[in-house]
């Protein structure tokens, strides 16, 4: 991990604290990001600035904020807060947009700099190269006349008040569910805590302090996940949540301490919605599971699928005009919240299809079709190192169903494969999805024989 590069993309600037990723790469990207917005805007842009809570993103929100400010941007500082609250804020104050220090799910060594633009929205491809040449060119963008600095302490209100609105939380609050929920020591901590007792649930909360010392590996997967399994069955509790370390990622766990999976927050969180909204637009990008489809296939709804990524998900959203989507990854977009994965959405929608059905997690998850999942990782130096591998891929499965618009994606009749290079890490993925687990494996065998990977 040592050598890890910086890595620079649509999900901004991403690398080792004190090595890639320092107060002088920090203050410099903000910059490049200030300059644009006061180059488009027509007074002194209003700009976000949020981070998540490890322990090196004082220093790295106070360099970013020092960026923003000599580029001519007035910045509103709003502290340790989750990264979907960033984007809310900039709605709630028509910012010019925002930017949040995080590294996501990547371990304690990473942090980051995210961007956001005025509807919340991680910058569109062609922009976020834009800022990246800029960067890379050594450009240090300095105003006349610098922006000031102050603080909002109240931003994690305005969140929990824009979830509460999308559904009836008296209703929601005479169930008083009981909720393990684990915040992982992140930015999620405070916001998913209130948020819960909010609807009168009883909370028993794992990783409650946003000290951003992890309790555990940070990604919510199976593998990372024991502790918050074996809580929920101890306590009798009848849901587990998990966000990861900036909270737009939410995991669930039924009440029998079997974890559900990232993959079901998206698929139970739009059935919620459909409950009210049937034959809407739906858009997941393409390494989510067909669960979506089978789901819109019985309330007449349709899927657009779209690259993987947060800004691609909500660009066809918006061209398609969705009222949900996401991504598998345990990734709910509700633009009415705001355009950015939200685990506080995801957990409130999930609690209400509970109510809304009356059954519990787990036979909500046993009534859904059953697919098998699997994903691999390789990794790569340079993004091009993987290009080799999917042309042999477009020529050797040519009778198949191909989208080549993020890396490849096949589709077979048993199943789909999907290889791509990642956003945010020096890797490739690898994700099939099949009915059962040998099927899947098979097709993770032939994806990998003729990629030759």
């Amino acid at each position: 991990m040592s050598d890890a590069p910086l890595m620079l993309g649509v999900s901004g600037a991403r690398g080792i604290v004190g090595q890639t990723m320092t107060t002088h790469v920090a203050r410099r990207f903000a910059a490049c990001w200030g300059a644009h917005l006061v180059d488009v805007s027509d007074q002194r842009p209003l700009v976000c600035l949020g981070r998540d809570s490890r322990p090196s993103g004082g220093d790295l929100l106070t360099a970013a904020a020092e960026g923003l400010s000599r580029a001519g941007c007035k910045v509103v500082d709003l502290g340790i807060v989750a990264t979907p609250t960033v984007g809310v804020m900039i709605n709630s104050m028509s910012a010019t947009g925002g930017v949040v220090v995080t590294a996501s799910h990547n371990p304690t060594p990473w942090n980051g700099l995210k961007l956001l633009d005025h509807n919340g929205m991680a910058p569109q491809p062609e922009l976020a190269a834009e800022i990246i040449a800029a960067f890379q060119a050594g450009d240090r963008p300095e105003a006349m006349d610098p922006g000031e600095v102050v603080v909002e302490a109240r931003a994690t209100d305005t969140h929990i008040a824009k979830v509460l609105g999308q559904i009836e939380p008296v209703l929601l609050a005479d169930k008083s569910y009981h909720v393990v929920l684990d915040s992982i020591n992140g930015a999620g901590c405070e916001g998913g805590r209130r948020l819960l007792e909010s609807i009168n649930c009883q909370v028993e909360h794992l990783g409650s302090e946003p000290t951003g010392h992890f309790w555990h590996e940070p990604e919510p997967i199976a593998a990372n996940l024991s502790g918050l399994c074996e809580a929920v069955v101890a306590s009798g509790a009848d849901i587990g949540c998990a966000q990861d370390p900036d909270a737009d990622r939410l995991a669930l766990v039924d009440e029998q301490g079997r974890y559900i999976g990232e993959e079901y927050t998206l698929v139970l969180s739009v059935w919620r919605m459909l409950l009210d909204h049937p034959e809407i637009a739906l858009v997941a990008n393409l390494s989510t599971s067909r669960m979506i489809d089978d789901l819109a296939d019985r309330f007449g709804a349709t899927v657009h699928r779209s690259a993987v990524g947060e800004a691609n998900v909500a660009s066809m959203m918006r061209a398609e005009g969705a009222p949900i989507g996401g991504e598998g990854n345990g990734g709910v977009m509700l633009p009415a919240v705001t355009w950015i994965r939200d685990s506080l959405t995801a957990m409130v929608l999930v609690l209400d299809l509970m109510r809304r059905e009356d059954k519990t997690l787990s036979a909500l998850v046993d009534s859904l079709p059953s697919y098998v999942i699997l994903k691999d990782k390789l990794p790569l130096r340079d993004r091009s190192d993987l290009d080799p591998a999917l042309s042999r891929l477009r020529s050797g499965f040519s009778d198949a169903r191909i989208n080549d618009s993020d890396g490849v994606r096949i589709d077979f009749e048993s199943g789909w494969a999907h290889v791509r290079p990642s956003n945010t890490e020096p890797i490739a993925r690898i994700i099939v999805e099949a009915s059962d687990e040998a099927t899947a494996i098979s097709l993770i065998e032939r994806v990998r024989k003729v990629a030759e990977l």
